[in-house]
């Protein structure tokens, strides 16, 4: 099992290039199954996940072109036969994204077979969303063995309105409602780039679309799509995770190859940290040290507020600060997994509930960690980036899950890190959730 070996002190300096956004890749590749012709996506990052969906749908009866061997960042997929439209458990249990492929394979097929995404680290993902705005558009749906089967001869346009706000819900029935007969209103939808980035795709096979990026959408179906070539978005996450590398060391750290837009609320946050931060281009943010780093506190949010995905990020960064900081989770009810794993190393952090408390700042040490989940593993990382001597991560291959090379980028900007083991070697991970 691959871990990582981190020894702490460098400032990171020089710049680092963020990849696609894993979370719109899913997304947007679920979507080729919307249409017999062929769908071509660029800046597909080369992640886990991304392995696991082109496995997926190949299962399914598409075609799934990897690319050439030199240039692994984009893929073609025609899913003209879908002979099998089952979304077996043997393949999805390690990715949570797997219901995406419910609503567009309802929508093409007039039936879909999924099985439930199971337990997760961080919080449950109920999919009861999914299912009340499809059986709103017509479908029937039957939960047994672990799987949800949906039948539709057609679906029908309808007002939904989101209990809680959803990305993947919202994802979920946009790509339904696209082939419904009629219109689609659907309210309280998630304003998140992924959705956003779904969207510009569809539209580019031929949906009609208003109003993505707001809370509310709607969607006049049509009788078909056409194939498309759409580049997805970099990847904000990562592009915030390595803005909080850059702070945390004290470094000089330009991130490229993002979009600083979809960056504002980390941005503000930083700032009030007093990180001082530059945008020298409409793709790139520069990170440098302030005169030290101040307790700020956070609650995350939907989009645009503070993202949940950064939180444990964020957390690392506050143990460095100076004073206290509080951190509420409104997100999902577990997600501070973590926490122990930061102390361990000698952070000062208390949780009750939904809320941490983190007073800094903390002389972090060197000490052997568990990685729980993808975000909890990137707040690991960044510790033992300020930790005093050679910290060792296991499970690292929830970090391989959503972040392309992350050892190799860091390493090009001055990191002391190294993985032991094979990359993708074979293993049984847990399933897990971002």
């Amino acid at each position: 099992m691959d871990k990582f070996v981190i020894r702490g002190g460098n400032p990171l300096v020089g710049t680092i290039r963020v990849s696609g956004a894993k979370n719109s890749a899913l997304p947007c590749m679920a979507a080729a199954i919307l249409t017999e012709d062929e769908i071509t996506l660029e800046n597909i990052p080369q992640v886990r996940d991304i392995e696991t969906e082109r496995k997926l749908l190949a299962s399914m009866g598409a075609v799934v072109d990897l690319g050439a061997e030199n240039d692994r960042h984009h893929t073609t997929i025609s899913c003209r036969t879908l002979s099998d439209p089952v979304a077996k458990y043997e393949i999805v249990k390690t990715m949570r994204a797997s219901s995406l492929v419910l609503g567009p394979l309802v929508a093409r097929t007039g039936m879909a077979r999924v099985a439930m995404p199971g337990g997760c680290a961080i919080g449950g993902r109920p999919i009861d969303l999914h299912i009340k705005g499809l059986e709103k558009m017509g479908a029937t749906i039957v939960q047994e063995h672990g799987y949800l089967e949906a039948r539709a001869s057609r679906l029908k346009g309808a007002h939904l309105v989101f209990d809680k706000i959803t990305v993947t819900g919202t994802e979920d029935l946009l790509m339904a409602a696209v082939l419904a007969d009629g219109e689609t209103v659907m309210e309280n939808c998630a304003r998140e780039p992924e959705v956003t980035d779904l969207a510009a795709l569809l539209t580019a096979m031929g949906a009609r679309i208003e109003g993505a990026g707001t809370s509310t959408i709607r969607v006049q179906g049509v009788a078909s799509l056409h194939g498309a070539r759409y580049r997805i978005n970099p990847d904000r996450i990562e592009a915030g995770t390595f803005l909080i590398a850059g702070a945390i060391t004290g470094g000089d750290l330009t991130v490229a190859d993002c979009n600083p837009d979809h960056l504002r609320a980390i941005i503000a946050k930083l700032e009030e940290a007093g990180v001082r931060i530059d945008i020298p281009g409409p793709d790139s943010v520069r990170v440098h040290p302030g005169e030290r780093l101040l307790a700020a506190d956070i609650s995350t949010e939907e989009y645009p507020g503070f993202p949940t995905d950064m939180q444990a990020q964020y957390m690392a960064l506050a143990t460095q600060a100076d004073g206290v900081s509080l951190i509420k989770e409104n997100i999902f009810e577990n997600r501070f997994m973590h926490v122990q794993e930061l102390v361990r190393m000698g952070a000062n952090i208390k949780v009750d509930g939904r809320t941490a408390t983190v007073r800094g700042p903390a002389k972090l040490s060197a000490a052997a960690v568990m990685c729980s989940d993808l975000r909890a593993s990137a707040s690991l990382v960044l510790a033992a980036l300020v930790a005093d001597g050679e910290s060792i991560l296991d499970r690292v291959y929830h970090m391989d899950r959503g972040y392309e090379r992350f050892e190799e980028k860091l390493r090009s900007v001055g990191a002391e890190i190294q993985r032991m083991g094979n990359v993708f070697a074979p293993r049984e991970p847990q399933p897990v959730a971002d």
